[in-house]
């Protein structure tokens, strides 16, 4: 069953949306060589619950971080590690928090340094597929119309779309009903409601869409060891649009503190 949202409840995930942009925000600032990865996740756990929120993924399923930190080749669920970010590497940063019982979840891919051209297409072209699935976020569409945006545009830019990884519903719980693949014909499954929200999140490949889980049985990669990218907003649909609820998307290639 989809769960629809009143206002008072979307007030409340809008809420849990800006403290999940002010963490993206940190760990944009914290990009940098140098830096290990366990020291940002730190980071965002102190600033979640500063903020008086709860991390969304710490403890979840077992996981132990408050942050998803995926670099290069990893495309999800990247545990936060002792290995400095060094110049060149791309890292997805990915984050959820609770404010008074719902959740927000959030995700941006940055550039640490200098990158390849074709690295830095990778990153803009999966934000803007991000973008495209927003833009169908709309009542009366079907939730096909979002994921065929996301891969008509990813596709057209040259890379591949991960196919076995999906966005999700979110409200009081992390992952509700329904799944929203990133690939797929329009029009078809359910019809998008006034009071539903979604986590969109396109992971998009330089190499082939095909990906494995590593040993630790969280971080997700690719099969053919090409560079990922993952792009993640909460949406909600309202009767003016879509309205993101984890705040605005920086233009351009997403690098540290100079962006």
């Amino acid at each position: 069953m989809i769960i629809l949202k009143s206002p008072s409840e979307i007030d409340l995930m809008r809420r849990a949306g800006e403290i999940v942009y002010g963490c993206l925000e940190l760990g944009r600032s914290m990009m940098k060589p140098g830096v290990r990865p366990i020291e940002v996740d730190r980071a965002i756990e102190d600033y979640i619950r500063v903020q008086g929120g709860t991390p969304s993924f710490k403890g979840y399923m077992g996981y132990t971080a408050s942050a998803c930190i995926s670099v290069n080749e990893e495309v999800v669920h990247g545990i936060p590690g002792t290995r400095p970010f060094k110049d060149g590497d791309i890292v997805g940063l990915d984050v959820g928090a609770i404010w008074r019982g719902y959740h927000g979840d959030a995700a941006r891919t940055f550039a640490i340094g200098e990158v390849p051209e074709k690295t830095r297409q990778l990153l803009t072209a999966t934000r803007e597929s991000l973008e495209k699935g927003i833009e169908q976020a709309r009542e009366g569409n079907r939730l096909s119309d979002i994921s065929h945006a996301v891969q008509k545009h990813a596709e057209a830019a040259g890379f591949s779309v991960v196919r076995n990884l999906v966005g999700h519903g979110i409200g009081q719980a992390l992952h509700e009903k329904p799944q929203v693949p990133n690939y797929g014909p329009p029009g078809m499954g359910p019809k998008l409601k006034v009071g539903m929200v979604l986590a969109l999140e396109p992971m998009v490949n330089i190499g082939g869409h095909d990906v494995y889980t590593k040993a630790d049985r969280w971080t997700i990669v690719t099969a053919d060891g090409s560079l990922s990218a993952h792009y993640e907003q909460t949406v909600a649909i309202t009767e003016n649009g879509p309205e993101v609820l984890t705040g605005m998307l920086h233009t351009g290639l997403e690098r540290g503190a100079v962006v």
